[in-house]
């Protein structure tokens, strides 16, 4: 019955309205600082933990440790084995949930303020006591390993392996953070024990918290769960080198149809021109049917059922990316009109119609990002990450609107590099000339 309330409170969840979102920076008695928007309108909070660094601080001949070890964590903790920590788990009604990608580690947890006290002493004994029990490195890695193999079949992660290893060289973002299958089968647990150490540490930690829980409860939460983390850990690998180079690479893949991954240099998410560049690629390709490319490759030309880009502003590097799938006897037309179409925008812009469409689209789509507690939580934990004010949810929009169409059309010029573009085909493409 618990575990029914609990997804039903997850379902019907109350918010403050994303205006009102008021967020305090909260330090705990031992020193350390969270976010927190407190609202009690349900007895119910969500808790986000993130630690700079995730898969990029695995060592070269051990990729892979790291996401592993984000799998085991939940596997068993102080006493209990794998079982009898999920039966505790399920009895608290709380949820617990655990991810790795290139820059960070998440811990997330949800849980009912009657069970708060037990629920933050399973959590910290799943964060400083986990047992890593061989049985369940066995079992975890065989799911890794059968998830890596289905990836060697699917062309858009070929594509995407291939373009990373092209654009990042022997950086930790070259390479699959997943690790492959013979890094993996290599692994031991002295090296997810590794892993664990490497990761959490206070000098990389950010945390939000949204729900029944007030300043003063949320500072001894913090110093319960945390404050015996060492104090630092790995160092953090040193930004990457793109070096995309403009052209086409063919991986031969027996398919009717072929799927590219493209793209150049990026935009860093502190760059004093991110959100005139976040409007252009709403334009260009970022805006579902309405985009540039959608227009010009799908609804004009039937070239394909669907076509996006993204800027990616990693902590370590940042990268423009598209993807865009089509037929074998196809693929070459719709590299064409991609070319031809960052070429237009490049030279000519975009209209003041299309910028004012795009603020209207992200700014009143904005507020929908914050529709729980979880993801509120989450998003404060970004802002930390990313080094945004506090204030910047309220400010966001303005920002968006202070753009003006001479800054989207200077930053048009300036990031699109038509020549510089570069796609990863994977397929059988006919007709393609480089």
């Amino acid at each position: 019955m618990k575990r029914i309330f609990v997804t039903l409170i997850a379902l019907v969840i109350a918010v403050p309205a994303w205006a009102e979102i008021e967020i305090e920076e909260v330090t705990s008695p031992g020193g350390i600082t969270a976010w927190l928007v407190e609202d009690h309108s349900i007895p119910f909070t969500a808790l986000e933990l993130r630690f700079r660094g995730g898969t990029s601080l695995d060592d070269p001949t051990k990729r892979g440790a790291v996401y592993l070890m984000s799998g085991l964590i939940e596997e068993g903790a102080g006493e209990m084995d794998a079982r009898t920590y999920a039966r505790e788990l399920e009895s608290l009604a709380a949820s617990f949930g655990y991810s790795a990608s290139d820059d960070s580690v998440s811990i997330s947890a949800q849980f009912l303020t009657e069970n708060r006290d037990e629920v933050i002493d399973l959590l910290r004994t799943t964060i400083h006591e986990p047992r890593f029990d061989q049985d369940a490195v066995d079992r975890v890695r065989a799911q890794v390993l059968s998830g890596l193999r289905s990836d060697q079949t699917s062309p858009s992660d070929i594509a995407g392996r291939s373009f990373a290893e092209m654009a990042y060289g022997d950086h930790p973002y070259g390479s699959e953070g997943k690790g492959t299958i013979e890094s993996v089968s290599a692994l031991t647990r002295d090296d997810v024990v590794t892993a664990y150490e490497n990761v959490f540490t206070k000098d990389r930690l950010y945390v939000g918290a949204v729900g029944d829980i007030t300043p003063e409860e949320l500072g001894a939460v913090l110093d319960e769960l945390l404050l015996d983390l060492p104090d630092t850990g790995k160092p953090i690998p040193k930004r990457a080198d793109v070096t995309i180079t403009g052209g086409v690479s063919v991986i031969e893949f027996d398919t009717p149809q072929s799927v590219a991954l493209f793209g150049h240099a990026g935009i860093d998410r502190d760059d004093p021109d991110f959100f005139s560049a976040y409007l252009l690629n709403h334009i260009l390709g970022g805006g579902g049917f309405e985009s540039r490319l959608m227009q010009e490759v799908r609804e004009k030309r039937g070239l394909t059922y669907g076509v996006a880009t993204y800027l990616v502003p990693k902590d370590l590097a940042s990268v423009y990316l598209g993807s865009v799938s089509s037929a074998n006897d196809r693929i070459a037309e719709a590299v064409d009109v991609i070319r031809n179409e960052w070429a237009r925008a490049a030279s000519e812009g975009v209209t003041q119609k299309e910028l004012d469409d795009a603020k209207t689209y992200l700014t009143g789509a904005y507020p929908l990002r914050f529709d729980g507690n979880s993801q509120i939580a989450g998003i404060m934990v970004g802002m930390q990450m990313e080094d945004l004010p506090i204030d910047y949810i309220a400010t966001r929009n303005d920002k968006v609107n202070a753009v003006t169409l001479e800054d989207v059309n200077r930053v048009a010029s300036e990031l699109l590099d038509p020549d510089g573009l570069h796609f990863t085909i994977v397929g059988k493409p006919e007709g393609l000339d480089g």
